[in-house]
């Protein structure tokens, strides 16, 4: 992508007024985008965008530049300007090391490049999917169904020596089903996506993923509203995973936790959650959306174990906040593209599974609320409170699923939430989404076995 000695001038250049820490990261992307929606293909959109990131340390400082120009004058230049932002002077040698290219077992994959593949062949996909959803119900009155996927090349040198070179592959399909009685409307959505080519696509059960968005769409259009108060609450399998995604995992990045920004600073080795809770970030996954070979600092991904049986064990590291915590980088260090410099982040984070079956789980719940898909919401990492939508929920009475329910929302402290698991299950699921932070929107799985939660407050429109 850029030849070593255009690199090694640049990470030196870097280093003229007294950092002691350089990186350079390139970066060529390949995406395309396709729509289907109103019985016709609405977008099909290609790009290609190939970027420079620079980075330098001067101690606890860091200074982030990106350029599109790739000529050695345009890479120097930009390395320059953001050198003048490192306090320090030209007497001060800071020594590169000789770059060695580093090797790595790629653990995903890849049998069908998504570029080799027709746009027809992609096509047929999204017009299947559309049928089987236009067709599940008469109430159903739209479908939006939308295919991803993207070629990420990325070089990562820096001036400790490290050069490694890494493709990244993902594939993704997202459908929607909108549901309408004429004066209500709901909607259902599925969006399974894999680190893996368009072979991932393919081997796709659409009958199952179509039928599940659609079936989501007519059973909330139906539903009751939804009673508030505090209740036990049973949170499926696989996105299920979001809220402790949101509520814990973001208080376990070292972004938050270096700045004594989150609830679990300074508590390694404490008990922070219920003994059943073991969570964990695994980068090694083979081919799940969230997984990587290296982080974006050239680090090979690893299995973090971050909580265990309740006792808090580690955090997600990466470089620059390594410094600030006197540690190592865990492999954690993630960005969504050349424009952004990275950060501590997560990639494919679970609780590990129980022993309890989820008809178990059910049927010990006299009384409570099902969340078996759950929405998007919002966390403040500092405190740990967050503010969930359940897409689809059910009222649980006498240990059966009983009505369904609509407009539930889950409100509660992250911390306090992971200490009140009471039961949790043995079907670990793994759910695809995209995680916004400072260092851009990236792949992410999250993931858990049905669990219960002994009390959580339920916002509804109805009094409990």
């Amino acid at each position: 992508m850029l030849n070593k000695a255009l690199i090694q001038d640049v990470l030196s250049a870097a280093l003229t007024t007294g950092g002691d820490f350089s990186e350079v990261f390139v970066e060529d992307r390949f995406t395309n985008n396709m729509v289907f929606q109103s019985d016709r293909l609405e977008k099909s959109l290609s790009g290609r965008d190939f970027g420079v990131g620079i980075r330098i340390f001067k101690g606890l400082h860091s200074v982030y530049a990106y350029t599109n120009d790739f000529s050695k004058e345009g890479l120097l230049k930009a390395a320059r300007t953001a050198a003048k932002a490192i306090q320090g002077s030209n007497s001060e040698k800071n020594i590169i090391l000789p770059m060695e290219t580093q090797t790595f077992e790629n653990l995903h994959p890849i049998e069908l490049m998504p570029n080799s593949v027709e746009k027809t062949r992609k096509l047929a996909v999204l017009r299947n999917a559309n049928e089987i959803v236009s067709n599940y119900d008469p109430s159903i009155s739209q479908a939006i169904i939308g295919l991803m996927d993207e070629e990420q090349n990325v070089l990562i040198a820096n001036s400790e020596g490290t050069y490694v070179e890494d493709k990244r592959v993902r594939s993704r399909l997202a459908i929607q089903a909108v549901a309408s009685n004429g004066s209500d409307m709901q909607t259902g959505f599925y969006g399974p996506g894999a680190h893996q080519g368009f072979e991932y696509i393919e081997g796709l059960d659409l009958n199952h993923y179509a039928k599940e968005a659609a079936r989501i769409a007519v059973t909330m259009l139906h539903a009751e509203p939804a009673p508030s108060g505090k209740f036990p609450v049973i949170i499926d399998n696989e996105f299920g995973g979001v809220i402790f995604h949101e509520a814990c995992g973001h208080g376990l990045e070292a972004s938050s936790v270096a700045k004594n920004n989150s609830v679990f600073a300074n508590k390694i080795g404490e008990k922070v959650a219920s003994d059943l809770v073991t969570y964990i970030d695994d980068g090694l996954i083979t081919n799940e959306w969230g997984s990587i070979n290296i982080d974006d600092e050239g680090e090979k991904a690893r299995k973090n174990v971050l909580i265990e049986n309740g006792i808090l064990k580690g955090y997600l590291i990466d470089k620059f906040n390594a410094r600030r915590m006197e540690s190592e980088s865990t492999g954690s260090g993630r960005r969504e593209s050349y424009k952004f410099a990275p950060t501590s982040r997560m990639t494919n984070t679970y609780i590990a599974p129980g022993k309890s079956t989820p008809e178990d789980i059910i049927a010990n719940t006299e009384h409570g609320i099902y969340a078996k898909y759950m929405g998007g919401g919002s966390v403040n990492p500092a405190t740990g409170d967050y503010n969930f939508a359940i897409n689809e929920a059910y009222l649980v009475k006498n240990g059966k699923i009983d009505k369904p329910l609509r407009g539930a929302t889950l409100i509660g402290n992250g911390s306090k939430t992971i200490q009140k698991v009471d039961m949790v299950g043995n079907n670990l699921g793994h759910g695809a989404g995209m995680c916004g932070a400072a260092s851009g929107s990236i792949p992410v799985n999250v993931g858990q076995p049905m669990l219960r939660v002994s009390e959580i407050t339920v916002g509804g429109r109805e009094a409990n």
